[in-house]
């Protein structure tokens, strides 16, 4: 069983938050939602409601075995404040592994290593993280083995994006 974080505030596109965290839950993992403070009630942009379990000052790093960041709005809320982006970056430099959806590779771009990355995102923010040096692809699903990181498009892609993302955890 692996402990998985998943960063995500209010505006979170809702299944690609519910999705990949039922298909981790299903296969046995735990998944802690952070945000800024536990107990926190979230809503999703279609009505999801979530209960935030840890807060973003009390996420220990060292805890975790894997990132998830949905897409939606949440990324982009979050990616102002460097708790979130240095937390984004610590999996990143430690080679842990990293689930981003649609917006969610936005993270990569504050985190100053998008240039080592390959990876997919949702249209709009495919040309940011080209500019910030990603390789960007045009596909369901990026696998980047080489650092532990899988990246899909929108919520038609979710069904390849949890397969990859439960292999990567085998």
């Amino acid at each position: 069983m692996s402990k998985i974080a998943a960063v995500v505030t209010s505006g979170y596109e809702d299944s690609e938050l519910t999705s990949p965290k039922k298909a981790l839950e299903d296969a046995g993992n735990q998944v802690d939602l952070i945000e800024e403070k536990a107990g926190n009630k979230i809503a999703g942009e279609h009505g999801d409601q979530q209960t935030i379990d840890v807060a973003i000052d009390d996420a220990k790093f060292d805890d975790y075995d894997a990132l998830l960041l949905p897409g939606g709005g949440s990324p982009d809320a979050l990616r102002v404040d460097p708790r979130y982006v240095n937390f984004v970056k610590r999996f990143l430099m430690a080679n842990k592994p990293v689930f981003a959806i649609c917006h969610g590779p936005q993270f990569f771009i504050q985190t100053g290593l998008a240039n080592e990355l390959k990876l997919t995102a949702y249209t709009t923010i495919r040309y940011d993280l080209f500019y910030a040096g990603a390789q960007v692809l045009d596909k369901p699903v990026v696998v980047d083995k080489k650092h532990k990181l899988v990246t899909s498009r929108t919520p038609d892609d979710l069904k390849y994006f949890n397969r990859e993302m439960l292999n990567l955890l085998k």
